[in-house]
């Protein structure tokens, strides 16, 4: 205990001092409930949910103001506890964090440097940092603490995980995106993935300072952008393709009419014309799930210039390759892929016959590819966790066999750990974007070519 009766001004200084000096401790150590603690923060949960029950569940409610409130609360309460004053300060943080915040992984939301979290179990916890994967300590005190946080998250938009609906896609306020799963469909226990939303910007001159490309690529890039190139960047998981079609959202020029169509809104467009769709996944029967395909064939009705897709990854490729191939020249969008050949012979392919009610031949699903798409964007993640550009090719036709033909423009060569001009010259696009009033010649490509 810190306790002194009526201390002198050295005393008082002294007291000051290590108050200060608790104070900074407690605020920066990662807390790890004693079994004391536990029972005192799990009592003081209970009474503090069941005050403020009506306000925390009411979404109309001033999260700030409710916050504050129960943070008054608690500090209230647990003046109360015969405890030192180290002791009260780490319930304190503890009760705040499981109440008002997200329990133990409230600090690593708040760390910046940290990209992904994934709670593989109560006990097992990961993140993600500059691309690479690292364990923490960081630990729920049991399997009901994490469920109860995945339902604290799942709150403000509605939804709940529980039995009837045991696995839920949702996003936080400031737009990170979560995947939820409880028994049975995860047996050992709940789990929960966050990738953190990137709130500053990726802009094209941070991927040339990291070296995710080369500045000929970055320029042929803009011109395509700038010309109504129908793109497609492909990429596995967490290679940043939204992130990068991102940035090349911001080479359309101010004066087009855009609309962007996402599972969970990422896309930062910076142009002053953009409508933004976002799907709707509904178990209710009174109310209409409205999915990726709806929305793309609703945008065609909207007038827009170009249509941006945050990913496909169903049916709704048809009316996006449509729209492409039809007015809609310059639309991009991302999708899985382990390279361009994968993406155009098996993911496209396949993602078209989701398409209810369709039914294409093998060499017109090539032909409808082959029509629409005109560029694709290639990224890859290497070991280390840094992200490249590892192919830029173009889509240059059907071969007599029905074949998709790709021509790579740019690669990266894993032995010299360069990026590279195959020589290879685009003669579609450059006729395309001349059509369209942007100019492309050799030496943009090749700045060595005179």
């Amino acid at each position: 205990m810190i306790a002194a009766l009526n201390p002198g001004p050295v005393q008082h200084f002294c007291k000051k001092q290590e108050i200060n000096q608790i104070d900074q401790k407690v605020s920066s150590e990662q807390i790890t409930p004693t079994q004391n603690e536990r029972r005192n923060i799990n009592e003081l949960i209970q009474r503090i949910s069941s005050q403020f029950r009506k306000e925390l569940t009411d979404t109309t409610v001033d999260r700030k103001e409710l916050d504050e409130k129960i943070k008054k609360c608690i500090q209230s309460e647990i003046e109360k506890f015969p405890a030192s004053y180290e002791e009260k300060r780490r319930l304190e943080k503890l009760a705040i964090a499981n109440i008002i915040g997200l329990g133990p992984i409230q600090p690593l939301l708040d760390n910046p440097e940290i990209t992904e979290i994934v709670v593989q179990r109560y006990d097992n916890i990961v993140v993600e940092k500059n691309g690479k994967i690292f364990s923490t300590k960081t630990v729920f005190s049991d399997e009901q603490a994490l469920q109860n946080v995945i339902n604290r998250i799942l709150q403000p938009v509605g939804r709940a995980v529980n039995l009837s609906t045991p696995k839920v896609d949702a996003r936080l306020e400031d737009g990170s995106r979560i995947c939820a799963t409880i028994p049975p469909i995860s047996p050992k226990g709940a789990t929960l993935t966050i990738r953190k939303f990137n709130n500053s910007m990726m802009v094209d001159s941070k991927y040339l300072e990291l070296g995710s490309l080369s500045e000929p690529m970055l320029e042929f890039l803009k011109k395509c952008v700038q010309g109504k190139t129908s793109i497609f960047v492909s990429g596995g998981t967490g290679t940043g393709k939204t992130t990068f079609l991102n940035m090349l959202s911001a080479y359309i020029p101010e004066n087009e009419l855009l609309i962007t169509i996402e599972d969970t809104l990422e896309l930062q467009l910076k142009q002053k014309n953009v409508r933004s769709m976002e799907t709707r996944e509904i178990t209710s029967s009174t109310m209409e799930s409205i999915d990726m395909a709806a929305l793309v064939k609703s945008s065609l009705r909207m007038r827009p210039d170009r249509i941006i897709v945050g990913e496909t990854r169903d049916g709704a490729v048809v009316s996006l390759l449509s729209a492409m191939s039809t007015g809609h020249e310059g639309s991009m969008s991302t999708g899985h892929a382990n390279s361009p050949d994968n993406l155009v012979r098996v993911r496209i392919p396949t993602m078209m016959e989701m398409d209810k009610g369709s039914s294409f031949s093998e060499r017109a699903k090539s032909l409808m590819i082959a029509e629409a798409l005109q560029l694709i964007v290639q990224l890859r993640r290497l070991p280390d966790g840094k992200r490249i550009v590892s192919n830029i090719c173009s889509v240059e036709g059907v071969d007599k066999f029905g074949n998709i033909i790709l021509k790579d423009i740019f690669i990266y060569d894993y032995s010299d750990k360069k990026f590279k001009y195959t020589g290879f010259f685009p003669k579609k696009i450059a006729e395309h974007l001349e059509s369209n009033g942007v100019a492309l010649t050799k030496n943009i490509l090749d700045p060595e070519v005179v």
